[in-house]
């Protein structure tokens, strides 16, 4: 068996940015330690095992393999085989955009599909109650589109490569002059 890799201690900027993400992976619909082993392995430079995993974080094995489990239903952390080791070693994505994509893919599934056929059920409900009011509807109507637009929206977007999204993006700004040209602020 190898000995593990030296991860003994982190500098303080990759421990803060860990312990922020943990923080942060609640937002995405995610525990602490799922986030952590994430941020743990994007920082990290080489392929870690669960054993580096739960040493450096100090967290149960069992937490561990489980968070590396999620993990890799996101698409955020895959094997990385080495050769002479029996161990699975792991390895997260480092392009931020697909990253970007997997946290949106994960929150749309979570979020929005479920969001837009409720809104579906509810229009078709309230198209045949007589109760529901003019604005009412229009109200549903207008959350329906919305929501749709921006699952289309989605669908667009995480289809484009990183490099043109990572343009389109940066556009954010020009296009907001553009279509605001002659227009006074509201």
């Amino acid at each position: 068996m190898t000995e593990t890799t030296d991860i003994e201690k982190l500098p303080e900027a990759v421990e803060r940015f860990v312990l922020h993400w943990g923080d942060l992976g609640g937002t995405w619909g995610v525990n602490r330690t799922v986030a952590q082993i994430h941020a743990l392995l994007y920082m990290t430079e080489t392929p870690l095992n669960a054993e580096d995993i739960q040493m450096q974080l100090g967290i149960a094995r069992s937490n561990v393999s489980n968070s590396l489990k999620e993990l890799m239903a996101l698409k955020l952390v895959r094997r990385f085989p080495i050769a002479g080791d029996r161990r699975d070693h792991f390895v997260a994505e480092t392009d931020v955009w697909q990253v970007a994509r997997h946290i949106a893919a994960a929150r749309k599934a979570r979020e929005i599909d479920p969001a837009l056929a409720t809104l579906t059920e509810c229009l078709a409900a309230a198209a045949g109650d007589n109760q529901v009011t003019d604005e009412q509807m229009k109200r549903l109507r207008d959350m329906h589109d919305f929501t749709a637009t921006m699952d289309r929206w989605y669908e667009k977007m995480s289809s484009l490569p990183s490099s043109t999204l990572s343009r389109l993006v940066s556009m954010g700004d020009t296009v907001v002059k553009v279509l605001t040209l002659g227009r006074k602020a509201e």
